[in-house]
């Protein structure tokens, strides 16, 4: 338990970055827990590392790393970001016990996403007999998830320096409208695989089984919000409209091509 809770200490410290400014807790601020938590897993677990989860634990560290940064520039180069960022729901000072309960959630959140690899390790460490293979196709989903949201990242910028004004629909754009939180999803699947050979006990499946489930709703709740605004900019064009009546909206090949009505994902 005590690896635990100097997990969610740090987690606490990093993700404290949203008291600067609310939207960081969900933003800049998670990267760079993620990032955090990543380096202090194998720190922790220093004795015990094996390379999948080496592999894992780096490509969550540079996934977090890359976020923040882009999202940092992002905030200081783009007008349209900016107006999103800094929307009244966001800018408006919050009552201190929403702050703190903000705050407690996110730093849970991010444990628990982090936790499958820790429960690995820890498990790994009390003489568990643990299975290296589902730590290697974990690992391997997540770095296959990274790779597919940084170059739908790229794919979306170089699609906006030829024409600002139109939505994106090249590259992995033409195989779901939402591939970057298409591609978060496979990451934390990933990483949520390695549970099953981590010889987790129940309560290590419950705090994973949260920590996915948590993130994966974000992911769903960002793609509603996207969609909303992208619905308010475009809804009038009909090439727009012929592209989301047969792109699925975040899951390739699942035929969800709107969640706009679940208001239930208003996060």
């Amino acid at each position: 338990m005590t690896y635990l809770l100097l997990l969610l200490a740090i987690s606490f410290a990093i993700s404290a970055l949203g008291w600067v400014y609310f939207i960081y807790f969900f933003s800049i601020g998670y990267g760079l827990t993620i990032s955090g938590l990543s380096v202090a897993t194998l720190v922790i677990f220093r004795d015990n590392i094996t390379l999948p989860v080496l592999l894992l634990c780096g490509v969550l560290f540079i996934y977090g790393i890359r976020l923040a940064l882009y999202l940092f520039l992002r905030e200081r180069r783009s007008a349209s970001y900016k107006k999103i960022l800094y929307q009244p729901e966001n800018t408006t000072k919050k009552p201190l016990f929403v702050m703190f309960a903000i705050w407690t959630m996110c730093a849970l959140l991010y444990v628990g996403q982090m936790s499958p690899a820790t429960f690995y390790l820890y498990n790994l460490a009390n003489g568990a007999p643990v299975n290296e293979v589902w730590a290697w196709v974990g690992a391997i989903v997540a770095t296959m998830g990274v790779i597919i949201e940084m170059v739908a990242d790229a794919q979306k910028s170089a699609a906006k320096k030829v024409n600002a004004h139109r939505f994106v629909d090249t590259g992995l754009y033409r195989i779901v409208r939402c591939p970057n939180y298409f591609g978060e999803v496979l990451m934390w699947t990933g990483s949520f695989l390695i549970c099953f050979g981590a010889c987790c006990t129940f309560w290590q499946w419950v705090i994973a089984i949260i920590g996915y489930i948590g993130i994966v709703y974000v992911m769903f709740s960002g793609a509603r919000r996207l969609e909303l605004r992208q619905t308010e900019t475009y809804g009038n064009d009909p090439e727009f409209q012929k592209y989301i009546k047969k792109t699925p909206l975040i899951l390739p090949f699942v035929p969800i091509y709107s969640v706009a009505k679940h208001k239930w994902l208003q996060a």
